[in-house]
C-alpha cells in the first residue's frame, strides 16, 4: 500500500498537544513530510524549545503512525521549535518579556531570574537579561562581570548599546554603568529613564525571550516597565515564609490590577528546603513548608516548582558562574524544571490569546 501525505495528517490530526488542547496538525505544527516507501519523516514544530512534553510528543506522533497507517513504517520526527509571541513587545526582535518580581528582598529572586534565562537558553532558546534592580544590581557579580562596560555601535544612524553577551545570553545591567562603590542616590523620573533606556537604546537582536530582573516589592519600575512595555507574564519568587508570602501575594495583586493587566505565569518557592551537599535525599523545611504552593492554590495561578537551599547556589553566583551551569549539580535540574514550566506557561497564555483575538476578530 502507497503511503500518501494525506494518511500521515490524518495520522497525526488524532495527538493532542497536551497544554493547548488542540491536535497538532490543526495547531500547524506538523510540516516538512517526506514519504520514501515504508520511511515516513515529518517536523514536529513545537512552541518552545524548553517544551517539557517534547518526548510525550514525540511518542504520541510515532504511535499514531504504527496504529493508523503502518506497524512496519520506519519514522523519522525532527523536534524543533518556534517561540510564540502574542503581542508587539515594543522591543524590535523580541518575541516575550518575562518580569521575575517578589513581593520582598532577600527571597532569592535574582538568582532565580539568572538561572531562569539560563535554564531557556541550555533549551536552545535565544535569550536576553535585563537587571532592573537600579538600587542593588546583582548580575555583574552573578556572571563574573564586575567592572564590565558594554559597547556602542552605529544601527541606522542611532547609537545602540550592545549587549554583553556570556553562556550564551545577553545581558544588561545599570551596574555597567555606575560605580560598584557608590550608592545610586536617583529619583523616580531617573530611575524610569534609566530602565527604558535598557529596553530601547539596546541592540538586543532576535530574542525568543527577555527576563527583566526587577526590584522587590512593587514601585516606580515595576509600574514603568508594564505600562511601557507588553510584558507577556510575570513570574513571582517567594520562600514559605508567612511574611514573604503576604508580599508575594500583594505583589500578584499589583500585576492583576486592570491598570498594569500582566498575566501571571506562576509561583516559585525559592529556599523550600534545606539540603546538605553530603546527604542530597535529606530536607529539612527551615522555613516552613508547602507555603508558595498554598498561595498558588489560593490565587488559581500556576505553581513552577521548589528550589532548595544549598550552599552551592549562592557559592556560584559570587564566583560568577550560576550553578545551573553545572551540569553535575544537584540543583541543575531544579532550575532547568523550573524554566521548562516557565516556556509552557508563555505558550499556553500566548496561545489563549490568538484565541481571543480569533474570537474577537470574528463577533466584529
Amino acid at each position: 500500500m502507497i503511503i500518501t501525505k494525506e494518511q500521515v495528517l490524518q495520522a497525526l490530526g488524532n495527538v493532542e498537544e497536551p497544554d493547548l488542547k488542540k491536535d497538532l496538525v490543526t495547531l500547524n505544527m506538523i510540516q516538512d513530510i517526506h514519504i520514501d516507501g515504508n520511511n515516513i519523516s515529518f517536523s514536529v514544530i513545537l512552541t518552545t524549545p524548553a517544551c517539557p512534553l517534547k518526548a510525550l510528543i514525540e511518542n504520541a506522533c510515532r504511535n499514531a503512525i504504527s496504529h493508523f497507517i503502518n506497524k512496519e513504517a520506519v519514522v523519522n520526527i525532527n523536534m524543533t521549535s518556534r517561540v510564540t509571541s502574542q503581542k508587539n513587545t515594543g522591543v524590535p526582535g523580541v518575541k516575550n518579556i518575562i518580569a521575575v518580581a517578589s513581593g520582598k528582598g532577600g527571597v532569592g529572586k535574582s538568582t532565580v531570574a539568572v538561572n531562569l534565562a539560563l535554564g531557556l537558553a541550555k533549551a536552545g532558546a535565544k535569550v536576553g537579561l535585563i537587571d532592573a534592580d537600579i538600587y542593588g544590581p546583582s548580575i555583574p557579580i552573578m556572571f563574573g562581570l564586575e567592572g564590565a562596560r558594554p559597547q556602542a555601535s552605529q544601527v541606522d544612524g542611532k547609537t545602540r548599546i550592545e549587549p554583553i553577551e556570556k553562556y550564551g545570553v545577553k545581558l544588561l545591567s545599570i551596574g555597567f554603568f555606575t560605580d560598584p562603590n557608590q550608592p545610586v542616590p536617583w529619583r523616580g523620573p531617573m530611575v524610569s529613564t534609566a530602565v527604558k533606556q535598557l529596553f530601547n537604546d539596546a541592540d538586543w537582536g532576535e530574542l525568543d525571550y527577555l527576563v527583566i530582573d526587577l526590584p522587590p516589592g512593587t514601585g516606580d519600575i515595576h509600574i514603568t516597565v508594564t505600562q511601557t512595555f507588553p510584558v507577556t507574564g510575570a513570574v513571582i519568587v517567594t520562600t514559605p515564609q508567612n511574611v514573604a508570602l503576604a508580599d508575594a501575594k500583594k505583589g500578584i495583586g499589583m500585576f492583576l490590577m486592570p491598570a498594569i493587566n500582566v498575566p501571571i505565569l506562576g509561583v516559585v518557592e525559592n529556599m523550600s528546603y534545606f539540603t546538605p551537599a553530603e546527604l542530597p535525599e535529606n530536607k529539612y523545611y527551615i522555613f516552613g513548608q508547602g507555603g508558595g504552593q498554598k498561595l498558588a492554590k489560593q490565587l488559581d495561578v500556576p505553581f513552577l516548582g521548589e528550589i532548595p537551599l544549598v550552599k552551592g547556589i549562592s557559592d556560584s553566583g559570587d564566583a560568577g558562574k550560576p550553578t545551573i551551569l553545572d551540569e553535575n549539580g544537584v540543583m541543575t535540574q531544579a532550575f532547568l524544571e523550573m524554566a521548562r514550566r516557565v516556556a509552557q506557561q508563555i505558550a499556553i497564555s500566548n496561545a489563549k490569546a490568538a484565541d481571543s483575538q480569533t474570537i474577537t476578530a470574528a463577533a466584529n
